[in-house]
């Protein structure tokens, strides 16, 4: 009998077709409920997501012939990977799938702060011509700090390699990885002489409103910060009172806390008075969550989760 694997969630096409291609059967469950994944999913030996559904304590005790899961993406947040790793559940993602999308949007987010653009381009359409309010800001010799150096802040330092600027990076959980693009530096450094953060860490317990009233405040310079992590990486009512102090000069946000576990957010976002003040500022840019999504990643993502998997069967699910 062939392994079954359950698509959980809408995947590119060349997931089930290459797999299959490899003796995998595919299921595809992306209109079954949670209860209905409860109740078959004893039967597969593997399954793949993206963030429809939490797999946590639950779905891995009843899936009990399950070896891995892959997510097609880099955050593990949906998944319970400390119980799987209890299980002997092999846990994939493909963060190397969509590194140069998140490099190439953090560039673009921080390059529309620091020239204005899109406070200009609402100026000019509505027939205003300022040319001294919207004065730029050079990249050249500023000091980028990044926080969290694996696939997307690498990604984001290599792409501002050619900016002129001076780029240090902290990561608690790596050490010796300076790779001529960034220096390795303390947390310390980073708050001394940033003038532009950007974060590239998941989201963990650890990170959770890491970015807080006391975290800005520690900043020497009033910087730009740029958040394509997690929304809750940044704590919204920190944010915005460092905006109003001018501690923070800009913000370029990918994600924000309102979001849902799916990535998807609420009506009641609209009505939350930091949201709504976030919404008024000139000098903060958002985007829904598409850092990571192009049409080049997401081919990409799902190449690269599909080569995993088959290495994981080539080896027969020996780690």
């Amino acid at each position: 009998m062939p392994d079954k694997i359950l698509l959980i969630d809408t995947v590119h096409e060349i997931i089930p077709r290459e797999l299959e291609k490899h003796g995998f059967e595919i299921v595809s469950g992306t209109e079954w409920s949670r209860n209905l994944i409860l109740q078959k999913i004893h039967d597969f030996t593997g399954i793949i997501i993206r963030s429809r559904i939490t797999v946590d304590k639950e779905i891995i005790d009843a899936a009990k012939k399950m070896k891995f899961i892959g997510r097609v993406g880099a955050g593990m947040e949906s998944i319970d990977t400390e119980y799987c790793e209890k299980k002997g559940i092999i846990c994939l993602n493909s963060p190397e799938g969509n590194k140069d999308a998140v490099g190439e949007h953090a560039i673009g987010m921080l390059l529309s702060l620091l020239n204005n653009l899109n406070k200009a381009d609402k100026e000019v359409k509505s027939g205003l011509w300022l040319r001294e309010a919207n004065r730029g800001i050079e990249l050249n010799n500023k000091t980028v700090g990044i926080i969290g150096y694996g696939n997307m802040g690498s990604s984001f330092a290599k792409k501002l390699s050619g900016f002129g600027c001076n780029i240090i990076s902290y990561d608690k959980y790596k050490s010796d990885y300076s790779d001529g693009f960034t220096k390795e530096v303390s947390l310390e450094e980073i708050f001394e002489n940033s003038d532009i953060l950007s974060l590239h860490v998941p989201l963990t317990d650890e990170t959770t409103y890491m970015v807080d009233e006391k975290f800005i405040e520690k900043f020497k310079k009033p910087f730009f910060l740029i958040n394509t992590a997690r929304g809750p990486v940044v704590k919204t009512s920190a944010l915005v009172n460092g905006l109003k102090n001018k501690k923070v000069l800009g913000a370029g946000l990918d994600v924000v806390e309102y979001e849902e576990a799916s990535f998807e957010t609420s009506g009641k976002m609209t009505e939350d008075k930091d949201f709504k003040y976030l919404s008024g500022c000139d000098n903060v840019i958002m985007s829904p969550h598409i850092a990571g999504w192009t049409f080049e990643s997401k081919i990409k993502l799902a190449e690269i989760l599909v080569k995993k998997i088959i290495n994981i069967k080539n080896k027969q699910y020996d780690k």
